[in-house]
């Protein structure tokens, strides 16, 4: 009974190894990204966000929560959500992002996130970049969007 529990609740915390499904959208690891694109190319959407971000509670809470949002991103595009600060190492292809800022900044930026920043140091949450099936950048919006502004990039966007 002990091991049942045990592994119960291990899944619960290992919840960040596989595929998480918040309101209806089904969001990625890097992993599980890279492993979908090499079996079945689709439009990606990589959506970076921090804990203490308003806005990116409020995209969370207004805009990925609505079903029709959440139905567009399930049905064409692999949707990723990462913590721009992410304390733990994140391999993708054969290398090995981190966190190097962790002891040093108050607001430590994850390796990932200031690759797809574009090298800048200088981040705002929430950012959003949306990828063709080619993982080629096609638009980086690095607000607040709401539902409906989110629909119209997802279907004009690439």
């Amino acid at each position: 009974m002990k091991g049942l529990i045990f592994l119960v609740i291990f899944s619960l915390l290992s919840g960040h190894l596989t595929a998480q499904e918040e309101g209806n959208t089904f969001w990625l690891s890097f992993t599980q990204l890279e492993d979908s694109l090499a079996a079945h190319p689709r439009p990606v959407l990589l959506y970076f966000q921090t804990d203490w971000c308003t806005y990116c509670r409020k995209m969370e809470a207004e805009v990925f929560s609505k079903p029709r949002i959440s139905a567009l991103l399930s049905a064409r595009f692999y949707a990723v959500k990462f913590d721009a600060e992410h304390p733990d190492d994140v391999v993708l292809g054969n290398r090995v992002f981190s966190n190097k800022q962790l002891e040093t900044s108050r607001t430590p930026l994850h390796e990932l996130t200031l690759l797809f920043n574009g090298g800048s140091t200088t981040f705002a949450p929430p950012l959003i970049l949306l990828f063709d099936d080619a993982f080629v950048l096609r638009k980086r919006v690095n607000s607040y969007v709401d539902s409906n502004r989110l629909e119209e990039l997802l279907n004009t966007g690439l």
